[in-house]
């Protein structure tokens, strides 16, 4: 029983509401249902009068009142009650229209029910199919009806089913007509379960297929700043899941698609083709029969006659994966081999274009045999033997190179592997192995040529025929090898080279055995054979051609140097390679021994991860390379000859990185053996482990030295590279100590490099140290030290302590310390000083970008996700603020920051934050500080490729500031400038045409430019804007 008070309160709220037309009472009278001071059957009770009110309106606020409880309400609610509510609704469902809203509301909240009663769910719905016309009702009402259904496919789902294509036939009523995107994504969800989830579709499949093909292809475009956020692309898949999910469509689908391949609409023509590759895989032999002739008239059209490359693109594969299905089908008896059918469709378009004196359409035929070939076995197989020979017989008969070139991209084409296809079935033969004697022929010939392009499309070839099982010889590999090894040796045109290189790499990754003993030995020959004396023109040429030799020769071993096998011949020669650089020995120069060193760290990332190869690198590289470097450093001090090519800081920056990448692919054992080495030689001089070592004992190697200061820079950067690039489970010994050393040395020592390299490496340490009280301490420390020298305007090593601070900010800011606002905010300080703001403004890129030798996940190093994001947020307002509160001549370092930050943020991130940053990052274009210009051009261009509304509407300053800056005395500002002015072009041309003249104009001047760069920058951009509005162009 409802108490007295309890009553009297809810007849007041009733009467408020329903004659007050005060609507905050229906949260009131939620609230005391909640709350237990009555039942939603009192409230029904309660609202008699209303609801049985002659007057529509009345009636109406009556129900409405009920339906706003129930949605708040419906969890509590007994079966009783709900059962009782429904026969109510479905009554009201009858009554006059102004009602209908309002009831809706309220069965979409009993779907939700939990006490939902048994059978319920078809009583209601043959009253809303039977009594709502859905499309006379508003938006949201339609969308309640959609929601109802998609409440009870969840929840009473074998209820919707048994009402057999009766519920199918509602819903097709329901939807037939709807418009609003909102609603037609809940629309589609209801169709797509219907599909995929087995309902009965009956005789009302055709009528399920039109009410929703009748949106395809989509056409929607979401308005600016849509609050619904529904996308097109959400709208084409859900549709596209309709459409291809059962094979009873097909006989309407197919003839659609069809239809819509001939549309001239691009948009239409893609969603058609991806329908279709994603729809053919359900479907059988009696569904594609028909249409086979058909589809292969439009995929042949799209591909032969499309100027887009994503058509042609999703016209190929569609046509895979027609060809996939098709190869799949079960043969009977009786029944027609339709791949063979179809390839013959395929092949007799194909075919006759081969024999074309020009050859015009041969890569678009090769385009479609490949795409064809490729999906099975089987159809690799019918292509093979109708194409091959064929291609085979024209190469011969053909004496032009070019044709020839042709005619072997096909074949490379066609032999090109696609996973899990083109291997048989016994996976022990090629699907060309019956072709093998006539395409080794063909390559060789190729390969013997003077033409660049055969040559290079011939390692194609052969680098395809190498990826299949079996199908060369080991006689063809080692004859693959002496070819391949002849041009290394032979072949002075770079692109020729590089395909060559990458040709070799690939078949010694599949033949290692053939490499072994026929590439490396001749390399090695030719890398350490006798240089040529000095003398006239002729003699400098040819020494000129021996060095690119060289550097073509150690390019070649790192490529081929995959397996460990290959990796344990080639490495000691590139050891070797830098131990006579350093003594002396073959003459070589500074960038043969900088080549040799990148080669290293090229073996060091492809190596596999292995024991064995683990093992190798500890116990041979490592240690050796080691030596030779510290061998180099040593002599270097105090020395009066002849430089070693070691002592070069070029070969310092190549080498640190060998050392990072080779620790850093150690497994834990081993990288815990190279640490403990690493810093007993580097603190305590212990050289034991070192082969044929010259170095003497127990030498101080971190303490300052005088003499050349190189010597330091290249021991510092060894010991960063062997200890920070370790995992962060590895500890190193004697850390303390260690740190110590550096952080002296970053503070105090006068060599640029050498301090540079302590502050990296002590960041490093510090970036893996764990996280609690010691760490916070050591940070403390440092700081107390760093703002020591940094508050000090007369101290000599301000700059040694700007440059730690950076490095241990970097350390600190990307994995999330707390203590990293401290020293960012210390930077931020810094920009107003003096001697060091503008040094400062740069440093941010440092702060942000990654770091090629230290603190970067290569090295193991605790990278925190989206730390750039975070710091942008957080401090971006700091530097606005800084810049409107700085004097005049003080403001570019501000906007230098700005754009360095910005630059390194991920892209969307950028357009997110363009509005608010326009009108500083437009001034900065007009700073005459060339390294603010050249920052921000490097942050727009990226921008420039997609832009939002906002940079559209400052067209007009845009283009202004980048016209001004292309005569700007900087190279790079120039060439930057002229990129941004190239991407403009490509804006919605009713935007940027009216800039067309003016910009035009303003390109004049750079196309006669003193530099080349800058002038092939101006001809690219001038060429867009020239054809800007053509009837030929964009």
């Amino acid at each position: 029983m409802m108490a007295g008070t309890d009553g009297a309160l809810l007849v007041s709220l009733v009467e408020e509401f329903v004659s007050g037309l005060q609507d905050s009472k229906a949260r009131d009278t939620a609230t005391g249902v909640k709350d237990g001071h009555f039942t939603v059957l009192q409230l029904v009770e309660a609202l008699g009068l209303s609801l049985t009110s002659s007057q529509p309106h009345t009636r109406a606020r009556g129900v409405q009142l009920l339906s706003q409880v129930l949605q708040e309400c419906y969890g509590d609610l007994t079966e009783r009650e709900v059962d009782v509510l429904l026969a109510f609704y479905e009554n009201r469902l009858k009554d006059n229209y102004v009602i209908t809203p309002y009831v809706l509301q309220g069965l979409r909240a009993l779907t939700k029910c939990p006490a939902f009663p048994p059978g319920a769910a078809v009583s209601m719905l043959r009253s809303l199919f039977q009594d709502v016309q859905v499309q006379s009702l508003m938006q949201a009402e339609r969308g309640c009806v959609y929601n109802m259904l998609l409440n009870l496919m969840e929840s009473r789902e074998e209820e919707l089913k048994g009402l057999g294509a009766d519920f199918v036939f509602g819903f097709v009523q329901s939807m037939d007509g709807e418009k609003d995107p909102r609603n037609l994504l809940l629309a589609f969800q209801i169709a797509r379960n219907i599909i995929h989830r087995g309902y009965d579709l009956g005789k009302f499949t055709e009528e399920l297929f039109e009410v929703t093909s009748c949106y395809f292809p989509i056409d929607f475009n979401p308005p600016p700043n849509d609050p619904h956020g529904i996308t097109k692309e959400e709208l084409i898949l859900m549709l596209r899941s309709i459409l291809t999910g059962t094979p009873r469509f097909a006989e309407f689908l197919l003839p659609l698609i069809i239809e819509k391949l001939d549309s001239d609409v691009l948009s239409a023509k893609l969603d058609s083709l991806q329908t279709l590759a994603a729809g053919v895989s359900l479907y059988e032999q009696k569904e594609l029969a028909e249409f086979l002739p058909g589809l292969w008239t439009s995929l042949r059209r799209e591909v032969f006659q499309t100027s887009s490359e994503k058509i042609e693109s999703a016209g190929l594969a569609t046509l895979n994966a027609l060809s996939s299905r098709l190869s799949r089908l079960v043969l009977n008896s009786d029944s027609e081999d339709l791949l063979s059918t179809f390839l013959d469709l395929v092949l007799k378009d194909c075919r006759e274009h081969l024999s074309e004196p020009e050859l015009k359409l041969l890569p678009s035929s090769a385009k479609l045999l490949q795409a064809a070939a490729s999906a099975s076995y089987r159809a690799s197989s019918i292509v093979a033997a109708a194409i091959i020979p064929s291609l085979v017989e024209q190469y011969n008969n053909r004496a032009h190179s070019m044709q020839r070139r042709t005619l072997l991209e096909l074949l490379q084409r066609l032999l090109q592997p696609v996973p899990g296809s083109l291997q048989s079935p016994d996976e022990e033969d090629s699907v060309f192995s019956a072709y093998r004697q006539s395409l080794c022929t063909v390559v060789f010939s190729a390969l013997s040529e003077n033409y660049d392009d055969l040559q290079i499309t011939a390692t194609l070839v052969l680098t395809a025929m190498g990826q299949h099982r079996g199908l060369l010889l080991q006689s063809d590999v080692e004859l693959a090898a002496d070819h391949l090894t002849r041009l290394i040796l032979e072949e002075e045109d770079d692109h020729v080279s590089l395909a060559i290189v990458a040709c070799a790499g690939s078949l010694a990754g599949s033949h290692p055995a053939a490499f072994v003993g026929k590439i490396v030995p001749r390399l090695k020959t030719q890398i350490f054979s006798e240089p040529l004396a000095q003398g006239d023109n002729s003699i400098l040429f040819k020494q000129h051609s021996q060095h690119a030799l060289r550097q073509r020769c150690v390019s070649a071993l790192a490529a081929v140097s995959t397996q460990p096998s290959m990796v344990q011949e080639s490495t000691p020669v590139l050891l070797e390679v830098l131990s006579a650089a350093h003594t002396g020995i073959g003459d070589f120069s500074v960038e043969e021994v900088v080549s040799a060193c990148r080669s290293l760290q090229t073996i060091t990332q492809q190596v596999q991860d292995t024991e064995e190869m683990g093992r190798y690198f500890h116990d041979i590289v490592i240690p050796r390379l080691l030596a030779v470097a510290l061998q180099a450093a040593l002599q270097g001090e105090g020395s009066s000859g002849p430089c070693s090519p070691l002592q070069e800081e070029a070969v310092l920056s190549a080498i640190v990185p060998v050392f990072s990448t080779s620790c850093s692919r150690l497994q834990p054992r081993f990288a815990g053996q190279t640490a403990s080495r690493a810093v007993s030689l580097f603190l305590d001089g212990d050289v034991a482990f070192l082969p044929d070592n010259s170095c003497p004992p127990h030498i101080q190697l971190l303490q300052k030295q005088q003499g050349d200061p190189w010597s330091q820079a290249l021991m510092v950067g060894l010991l960063m590279g062997c200890v920070c690039s370790l995992p962060c489970s590895v500890e190193v010994p004697q850390i303390d100590r260690l740190m110590s050393e550096l952080e002296e040395l970053s503070c105090t020592c006068s060599n640029l490099l050498t301090f540079t390299y302590a502050a990296k490496c002590y960041a490093g340490l510090v970036n893996k140290r764990p996280q609690g009280d010691s760490l916070d301490d050591l940070v403390q420390r440092n700081m107390t030290r760093v703002c020591r020298e940094l508050d000090s305007p007369s101290s000599p090593l301000r700059m040694q302590a700007f440059t730690l601070l950076l490095w241990v900010a970097k350390a600190l800011l990307i994995r999330y310390h707390p203590q990293a606002t401290i020293l960012t905010d210390k930077l931020f300080s810094l920009l107003d000083d003096a001697d060091l703001g503008s040094a400062v403004a740069d440093g941010f890129s440092v702060l942000l970008s990654d770091s090629a030798d230290v603190l970067n996940r290569g090295c193991h190093a605790n990278v925190r996700m989206m730390y750039r994001q975070r710091f942008f947020t957080e401090n971006s307002a700091k530097l606005v603020q800084g810049f409107n509160s700085a004097p005049q001549e003080k403001k570019a370092r501000y906007l230098k920051a700005l754009c360095n930050i910005v630059s390194q943020l991920p892209k969307q991130v950028q357009l997110t934050e363009l509005p608010a940053l326009l009108s500083l990052l437009l001034e900065a274009l007009s700073c005459p500080d060339r390294g603010v210009q050249l920052s921000t051009l490097s942050c727009l261009q990226p921008i420039l490729e997609d832009p939002p509304s906002v940079l559209i509407q400052q067209l007009e300053a845009v283009v202004t500031r980048l016209l001004a800056v292309t005569s700007s005395p900087e190279i790079k500002v120039r060439i930057a400038s002229l990129r941004c002015i190239h991407a403009l072009s490509r804006l919605p041309e009713h935007e940027v045409l009216p800039f067309r003249a003016r910009i035009l104009r303003g390109l004049v001047k750079p196309l006669d430019d003193r530099k080349r760069l800058v002038r092939s920058e101006a001809v690219k951009a001038r060429g867009e804007w020239f054809l800007l509005g053509s009837a030929g162009g964009k």
